[in-house]
């Protein structure tokens, strides 16, 4: 978001149909979400990516009413989170990791539930429900009880529940979270022609980096409740000014890693298995000769060498000193600790 001076957020003309500054929540002692700031334009798919306990869920929480905000100030959709809930409410969609379809109604009436909720018409309600089963492939299956649809089922009714009232904005809170590789990119085939055709505004969470990286326009990488960075996928990765390098050598011989951590503008080196290195270098063109003629010296036979784009995993890495795996790890004893909190 570009920067301006302290103060309130004005409410005047934006692009930015969602606007943060310094949002804080605070359970007793604990801080979830630590005075975080970012923009999403309208008509954008925005995402949270970071490990569980980063701070995403809650952060949803706040900007969707769920949970009341410690400090700072969130607009979403021209409307002040703290002052005007319920027309924040009824300008977005929110479909959370918790399923909440109820399984003894069927497809059809799950959604008739969700549109009296938001106090459609009838007549429009029936229109929306034909339109929203058609979306999401489930017209042979409206008339069955949720109870015998699979998961990828019930994720595709739980996104037509969060849109059957037309909002300007779809909150989804690790939408596709249990679902296997081919459901998963099913429901991101949704989510882009949402996006594509109607305009959506689209703000995820997601700790999956494929998913972060294929679906959105830009990404707030956060950690331990602050965000860590903000951009496209593509300009965070050339933005690590690192470019990786892939060696694979015969494996019986010699342990290169020394000998590459030694070659100038060799910034890291990760053994991968057996003869294959990960070799980050801030400068292709004048390293590669020297690893090569190294290589040869040491009598290696070279099987692959080849250059690969940084991933979001190593912008990761830069950016909080641990993989995301690290961080999930560390993330579960972090959300021991706040759940303790939380019940005091």
């Amino acid at each position: 978001m570009a920067s301006r001076p302290p103060g309130k957020i004005e409410q005047e003309q934006s692009d930015q149909i969602i606007e943060v500054r310094g949002l804080t929540k605070k359970y007793g002692q604990t801080t979830a979400v630590d005075g975080i700031s970012f923009g999403v334009k309208q008509g954008e798919i925005f995402c949270l990516l970071g490990p569980n306990g980063a701070g995403k869920t809650t952060t949803i929480r706040m900007l969707t009413t769920l949970a009341s905000i410690t400090s700072g100030e969130a607009m979403v959709a021209g409307f002040d989170v703290s002052k005007n809930p319920a027309s924040v409410r009824s300008s977005i969609g929110l479909v959370p990791q918790e399923l909440t379809a109820d399984d003894e109604l069927t497809g059809r009436e799950n959604l008739l539930f969700a549109a009296r909720l938001y106090h459609l018409p009838d007549d429009q309600s029936r229109v929306r429900i034909g339109e929203m089963l058609s979306l999401i492939d489930l017209e042979g299956a409206a008339e069955r009880k949720v109870k015998t649809y699979s998961g990828g089922m019930r994720r595709r009714l739980q996104l037509a529940m969060g849109l059957i009232h037309s909002p300007r904005i779809l909150f989804l809170d690790e939408p596709t979270i249990g679902l296997d590789i081919q459901t998963r990119k099913k429901v991101h085939e949704y989510i882009r022609g949402l996006n594509r055709e109607q305009g959506l505004t689209v703000f995820m969470t997601t700790h999956y980096l494929e998913e972060a990286d294929e679906l959105s326009q830009r990404i707030g990488i956060i950690d331990e409740g602050r965000i860590k960075a903000l951009n496209s996928p593509s300009a965070l990765k050339s933005e690590m000014g690192t470019q990786i390098l892939v060696l694979q050598v015969s494996a019986a011989g010699e342990d290169l890693t020394e000998f590459l951590k030694s070659v100038p503008d060799v910034t890291e080196v990760t053994k991968r298995g057996p003869g294959l290195y990960e070799v980050g270098l801030s400068k292709v063109e004048d390293a590669i000769p020297v690893i090569v003629d190294g290589t040869v010296r040491r009598e290696l036979r070279i099987l692959d060498l080849s250059v690969v784009k940084p991933s979001l995993e190593q912008v990761f890495l830069q950016l909080t000193g641990h993989s995301l795996r690290d961080s999930e790890a560390l993330s579960n004893v972090y959300g021991q600790k706040l759940q303790i909190e939380r019940m005091k």
